[in-house]
């Protein structure tokens, strides 16, 4: 099979910020995987999660690397391939490029679409969440007021651990209750928090009636879980504290929740495990998502029927999106019933 790699820049129509800092453009990777005839494509989008940073350029690079090591490989061989790029120490999103594509080459040869490959409920969909970035009170409303013009909004995702304190956090949060009073809310802190702050805004979001809360301690502090899961009213979800399967039975008894992403996860196979080993320890599933285009969210959104959240919005913000895919629904991301991943080019594609 060939490889072929290509870099494209993707442009956020509102910038978010979150906890780490802000993003306003990213740069991602595309992979073709070419065999038979047929094209299987995947996305490697970079991030930051304290000690594992996996930038543009360490994508590139490391899939340059190994795709000579492929080109003897036929695409069937996933789990051989897999295995060889876990040897060679290739990181997770370049896996989850190449992973994608597998799975798109292979949709798209038998002619169907994953998720009914794999015997999945379209209907059990549930509606994707919609991101608020951090902002000050007239930010986050005006942010909400842009998403419910935007489309048929049933659930919120309200970043928190604002640099200055979990009072603007309670502000900005209680901006945007008050311009989307129906709407269902929940919180992400993106590891922003004390364990102190984590469990005074538990009770407070508790009162608010917020759904859950997600990484409310930084990565490196899972050790205070446990205090706060016996202090907390509301669940806890974690995301940066959780890579792979083999990271869910550490904290199974402590959480209620993993956030999977295919970046972090290394691909598509990895999320399925994951989600097996999740549910094995009685915990809830969400799948979210980086500054992912239509190519990876489509992606992700080939196992939404497992899922009991879902935070596939980022290419929802896009402008210049070369890609499409899963479409919105009354609120919700749904996969196509073209074959593979079901990404076809849009008119941004170079």
């Amino acid at each position: 099979m060939q490889i072929y790699i290509k870099l494209f820049t993707v442009n956020k129509r509102f910038p978010l910020t979150i906890s780490r800092g802000t993003t306003a453009q990213t740069t991602n990777v595309w992979v073709t995987i070419s065999h038979d005839g047929i094209e299987g494509w995947g996305e490697g989008s970079p991030f930051g999660v304290g000690d594992r940073r996996q930038s543009t350029d360490t994508i590139k690079d490391s899939l340059e690397q190994v795709a000579p090591l492929l080109t003897s490989f036929h695409p069937w061989q996933r789990q051989e391939i897999d295995t060889l790029l876990i040897q060679q120490q290739v990181p997770s999103a370049a896996r989850a490029a190449i992973d994608m594509a597998l799975h798109d080459w292979f949709g798209k040869y038998v002619g169907l679409p994953l998720w009914q490959i794999w015997g999945l409920n379209h209907n059990a969909i549930v509606p994707t969440s919609v991101t608020i970035g951090i902002n000050s009170p007239a930010g986050a409303r005006q942010r909400t007021r842009d998403w419910l013009d935007f489309m048929d909004v049933r659930l919120l995702k309200v970043k928190l651990g604002s640099p200055e304190g979990i009072k603007a956090d309670q502000e900005m949060l209680l901006a945007v209750r008050e311009e989307a009073p129906e709407t269902e809310l929940f919180v992400d802190a993106n590891g922003g928090w004390s364990l102190n702050d984590a469990i005074a805004m538990c009770h407070w979001l508790a009162d608010l009636g917020i759904k859950y809360v997600e990484q409310p301690l930084p990565r490196g502090e899972e050790g205070h879980l446990p205090t706060l899961k016996q202090n907390s009213p509301l669940p806890i979800f974690i995301d940066e504290s959780c890579f792979t399967s083999t990271d869910i039975p550490r904290f199974a008894d402590a959480i209620d929740g993993v956030n999977i992403k295919l970046m972090k996860s290394g691909g598509l196979t990895e999320a399925l495990r994951m989600v097996h080993t999740a549910k094995a320890h009685g915990l809830q599933v969400m799948f979210g998502c980086y500054s992912d285009s239509s190519l990876a969210n489509s992606a992700a959104s080939q196992l939404a029927p497992l899922a009991d959240y879902l935070d596939l919005d980022s290419h929802l913000n896009l402008i210049d999106d070369p890609f499409t895919g899963a479409v919105v629904a009354e609120g919700r991301i749904l996969p196509q019933n073209l074959p593979g991943l079901g990404v076809q080019k849009s008119a941004f594609a170079a």
